[in-house]
């Protein structure tokens, strides 16, 4: 199985498939595709399995793209300006994700909801207590906002990072909040009163533009009828 990334603000991904090989994505998630290609949609793994999809963020219902005869290939595209985020996934290795990053992955990787222990990281760290967990074996590719800078954090090494940049990490990493010190700071800054931190060892991925920042500086540009 092969891929190609074309774009640069509004990316696509075309995952070139052989004759049995399929990926899936969340309902509604393709943009064209050869027309050797067999589409299935279902509540991938049951019902339970679509409600913990939902509460991470994608939809109750998966659809399968299967390469009927020869070679073909189907293409999926971003939904905001971002990156797409490739992964080669082992047996067994995981990533954790923000809501809704998930995109496109083989058959065989798993899409789990990972769910925040702690109270204060759930409540003020910016992605809620549900997040995406995904695992290997096989290729998956997460959708992100703004661009990527990655950081490969050593032990106990920590990043304070404004809440909503956090895009992707290692399950070793550690993610939980910390109150910004000082009125000051707290009142003048525009961080808030708490940061996300993120603490070794593991790798993180932090995006540019959370796409709740983008909505947040579009609102004056909104178009509102009067007495809204």
């Amino acid at each position: 199985m092969e891929y190609t990334i074309r774009g640069t603000v509004m990316q696509s991904v075309e995952i070139k498939l052989e004759q049995g090989e399929s990926v899936y994505t969340e309902a509604g998630g393709m943009a064209w595709m050869t027309g050797n290609i067999d589409m299935q949609s279902g509540m991938k793994g049951g019902l339970m399995a679509g409600l913990t999809r939902a509460l991470s963020g994608e939809s109750l219902f998966m659809t399968d793209y299967t390469c009927s005869s020869g070679a073909g290939f189907v293409t999926f595209t971003t939904e905001t300006p971002g990156k797409i985020m490739p992964m080669q996934l082992e047996p067994g290795q995981s990533i954790i994700c923000q809501r809704d990053a998930f995109m496109v992955a083989q058959a065989g990787v798993a899409l789990e909801m990972s769910f925040q222990k702690k109270l204060g990281a759930g409540l003020f760290g910016g992605e809620g207590f549900f997040l995406q967990k995904i695992t290997g074996p096989g290729l998956a590719c997460m959708e992100l906002s703004g661009e990527i800078v990655e950081y490969n954090l050593e032990a106990g090494q920590m990043l304070k990072v404004d809440p909503g940049h956090v895009a992707m990490m290692d399950p070793t990493v550690s993610f939980d909040i910390a109150m910004v010190k000082g009125i000051r700071n707290i009142f003048m800054s525009g961080e808030g009163l708490f940061l996300a931190t993120v603490t070794g060892p593991g790798r993180v991925w932090l995006q540019s533009m959370p796409i709740r920042n983008l909505a947040h500086r579009m609102i004056p540009y909104l178009p509102f009828k009067q007495g809204d």
